[in-house]
């Protein structure tokens, strides 16, 4: 479900009563624990952190106009999920997390590529996902993306 909020306080406000709790402590565990040079902003009608121009000049190759993303949450119709790049793009990540997931939660793992997903806002293992996003920084970001641009973004 994309969202038309224009701002993160808009996109929290228009959260059901039974999503906001769970969107509000996700959110906050992002910002407390995501390296510096990030930046908040609204992206595809979901809450998002990327890098900024001012220090990818470059900007997302789909529209250069755009900073380049990193992250994002959403409060989507069935389940809230975190969109992650860092995971998608590097496989020891990708392992690191898998591999830690059975440690903070009971149920399997319902991940895509870079989407992590949660059916029950009870079960966000928030510790862990205060960790994924403490292992990646945007000069980090911007080398793996640079990468995969290279390599036509197949995975490492």
């Amino acid at each position: 479900m994309q969202s038309s909020a224009k701002s993160t306080e808009d996109y929290l406000d228009s959260l059901p009563d039974d999503r906001k709790p769970a969107m509000e402590k996700l959110r906050n565990t992002i910002v407390k624990n995501l390296p510096k040079g990030f930046e908040e902003t609204m992206s595809y009608g979901m809450l998002g952190w990327v890098v900024p121009h001012s220090i990818y000049p470059k900007g997302y190759h789909c529209d250069p106009k755009l900073p380049l993303p990193f992250l994002s949450i959403a409060s989507q119709k069935n389940f809230i999920a975190v969109y992650h790049m860092g995971i998608y793009s590097d496989s020891n990540l990708l392992n690191w997390f898998t591999s830690e997931y059975p440690k903070h939660v009971k149920t399997k793992l319902d991940m895509g590529k870079s989407c992590i997903r949660f059916k029950k806002p009870d079960q966000i293992p928030f510790e862990l996902i205060g960790e994924l996003v403490q292992k990646m920084s945007p000069a980090d970001w911007i080398l793996k993306y640079e990468e995969a641009l290279n390599k036509g973004f197949r995975q490492s």
